[in-house]
């Protein structure tokens, strides 16, 4: 017999079953996607969790630095000095956002949920660690931001860094981004549950069955290692709670109706702040910070307590230390003013902290008013402090179940949450009335984008009645003849009016249905008739704030072909008026609206893939410029650039060469700032 002396390769295609065999062990030993995507959630929690430590360290060394070493120098020429400190930390913050960050979109949270909504969660990761020392120095030097939101983006951009590099998709990428943010506020405050339902409400805005897992597992890693090496103790140390009657649950309500309307204020005002600071503040942007930071400074120097985040007051507060209600009304006022102040001038931090020192305020006054005035119900004013706390926070954010969850895990206390979800749902419901947009989402609605659940809203979601209604409130009185009805529907060309009594508020509706049947008999003889004998009085109104959809959800079944557009805080008090027809020009309104949000989210993109030297911007074409009415391929465009796409009327296109381009074309380029600069030039910007 004789052996071959060759040697068997695997490869041989003769010996079939080795070939099956390594092909068997190879699919085995791979890892599944499920594996990978937990062991990044794995990496992120750990990552976030150790960045979120290292930056609240940096916070506290920025703090002594800044309120024992330097104020001690200071300390010669005065109280007054103290208020040198936010100045000096502002022009810190200006110079390294205006070097080294420049111009955002939108700040903090916003910006992720734009990212997460729009560009699959992509990010600019390498903005993370000076966006994180700028803030550490914000908060350290006494402006009035907090760290939840910085803590927040160290997070989810870890988990969008993680995310690109590993070209994973859309989807996996929000959810490693949602995860980050969990282990962001669960790190912050040691609560991964409050962190859980934070990512789920607010990044993600709704609860599914594949991030849900990553997110949870990211959350509970990053409070593992936050527990290691800070200890298992809660943000806050607070006194048991009892509830002693139920008749402090009406103290609650009323609690809650303070903290609707304040939480629908503080949206308001940081909004505010910033167009005031946008068109008042005609100084360079990077001394802007300092510009705020004098502001805060010269109220700390009566008010120490609005100095930086404020969580040693927030536990005086909770601990029972009777600061008095005038100086807790005082710090509340100082602190809702100052917050916006600070955020419209231009320090990063966050809106989440202040809140919580704005409601804990608030909880404290009510709850020693209320302990004074019902001295035979026992009340502990620190449980109305705590309760504020999730009311408050809950009518800024909108998210109930971030609020409820986050002071259940700081107080460990089952018997608080009662109390505390009746507040926090009065509170909700007032705020949504009076606010509709969240701290968050106003920014991005002022920008036209509108999400619901995580994502851009349906086409006709996107249009409210207020956009497409009849503004002219043309009515007719009460006394207005019949007779002469037919003159005012051929004059008009409308087919119904809106009847107002005297005092000008709405009564009814007058229509040609309601005119024919007149014309019948059926109300008596035509001449001796006036509108209010006819017109209709049961009416079905709109409200200029919600969608076109839901008011032409409530014509349909009666088959109406307009509605009376009302306001909210009084029903009788006529706007406009809303047609089917309007309701037409709606859809045409929307999808030139969607054409918009498609241009922005290929710059939302385009600016998360670019570096920092280069920039995303939208030019628009400016009629007579050197570009309109000409081919791109005939335009001297600058060497480092690049059209990425166009927007045209509803259309969002990548241009070619002999691409015509004309006046309002909006142009997305990617460019180096000298470049830019040329290009806006082109355009007709800037001459």
């Amino acid at each position: 017999m004789k052996f071959s002396s060759s040697p068997v390769s695997l490869t041989d295609p003769h010996l079939k079953k080795p070939t099956k065999m390594k092909k068997f062990l190879r699919d085995r030993l791979q890892p599944s996607e499920s594996v990978i995507l937990g062991a990044l959630a794995l990496i992120v929690g750990l990552a976030s969790a150790a960045g979120v430590w290292l930056f609240k360290w940096l916070i506290d060394l920025v703090h002594q630095v800044a309120f024992e070493h330097l104020a001690g120098a200071l300390r010669p020429l005065g109280g007054w000095a103290v208020l040198l400190l936010p100045v000096l930390g502002g022009l810190v913050v200006g110079l390294l956002l205006y070097f080294f960050i420049g111009e955002e979109r939108h700040h903090g949270v916003a910006g992720i949920m734009e990212s997460v909504a729009m560009a699959g969660g992509r990010l600019r990761y390498k903005r993370v660690p000076v966006k994180a020392v700028a803030a550490a120095i914000s908060i350290g030097s006494g402006a009035s931001v907090g760290p939840e939101d910085p803590s927040v983006q160290i997070g989810s951009n870890l988990g969008s860094m993680f995310g690109q590099w590993l070209h994973i998709s859309d989807e996996r990428m929000r959810a490693l981004v949602a995860a980050g943010a969990a282990s962001g506020v669960a790190a912050a405050f040691n609560a991964p549950i409050a962190g859980v339902f934070f990512a789920l409400e607010i990044i993600l805005g709704e609860i599914s069955g594949g991030a849900l897992g990553v997110v949870v597992l990211s959350a509970v890693i990053s409070s593992v290692f936050t527990q290691a090496v800070a200890g298992p103790e809660p943000a806050f140390h607070v006194p048991a709670y009892a509830f002693n009657s139920v008749w402090e649950l009406p103290l609650y309500l009323g609690l809650g109706l303070l903290a609707g309307p304040l939480s629908a204020l503080y949206v308001r005002l940081l909004y505010l702040a910033q167009d005031l600071f946008h068109q008042w503040m005609k100084i360079p942007r990077w001394l802007k910070p300092a510009a705020a930071g004098l502001a805060v400074g010269v109220v700390g120097i009566f008010l120490p307590q609005v100095f930086g985040v404020g969580y040693e007051t927030i536990g005086n507060i909770l601990n029972g230390e009777s600061l008095g209600i005038t100086l807790l009304l005082a710090v509340m006022a100082a602190k809702l003013i100052l917050t916006p102040v600070s955020i419209a001038g231009g320090f990063p931090g966050g809106v989440f902290a202040p809140s919580l020192f704005i409601g804990a305020a608030l909880g404290g006054a009510f709850g020693q008013a209320a302990s004074q005035l019902f001295p035979q119900l026992n009340l502990v004013p620190a449980a109305f402090a705590m309760v504020g706390m999730a009311a408050l926070l809950a009518g800024a954010v909108h998210a109930p179940l971030t609020a409820i969850l986050l002071l259940f895990e700081m107080t460990r206390d089952y018997r608080i949450i009662l109390p505390l979800m009746f507040a926090v749902v009065i509170s909700l419901l007032l705020s949504q009335r009076l606010q509709r947009d969240s701290v968050y989402t106003l920014g991005l609605a002022r920008k036209g984008i509108r999400l619901e659940r995580g994502r851009d809203v349906d086409v006709m979601e996107s249009v409210q009645v207020g956009d497409v209604m009849l503004h002219e409130t043309f009515a007719l009185s009460l006394d207005f003849p019949v007779s002469a009805l037919a003159e005012q529907f051929l004059q008009t060309g409308r087919h119904g009016f809106a009847v107002t009594n005297a005092d000008g508020n709405l009564y009814g509706i007058v229509s040609v249905e309601d005119y024919r049947r007149a014309l019948t008999g059926e109300y008596g003889l035509l001449e001796q008739l006036t509108v209010s004998a006819i017109a209709t009085r049961e009416l079905i109104t709109a409200f200029p704030d919600e969608t076109v959809g839901a008011a032409l959800q409530r014509m349909s079944p009666r088959d109406l072909s307009r509605l009376p557009v009302v306001a909210r805080d009084d029903t009788r008090r006529l706007l406009g008026m809303v047609r089917r027809s309007d309701i037409v020009r709606a859809y045409d309104v929307a999808l030139s609206r969607r054409a918009a949000l498609r241009h922005r989210a290929q710059q939302v993109r385009l600016d998360a893939w670019t570096s920092e030297t280069i920039k995303t911007s939208e030019v628009p074409i400016r009629p007579g410029s050197d570009c309109a009415g000409k081919q791109m391929k005939d335009i001297p465009w600058p060497q480092d650039s690049l059209v990425a796409s166009l927007q045209r009327g509803r259309r969002v296109f990548i241009p070619h060469g002999d691409t015509i381009l004309e006046a309002s074309d909006i142009l997305v380029v990617v460019a180096a700032d000298p470049a830019l600069e040329t290009v806006r030039k082109l355009a007709g910007l800037n001459t």
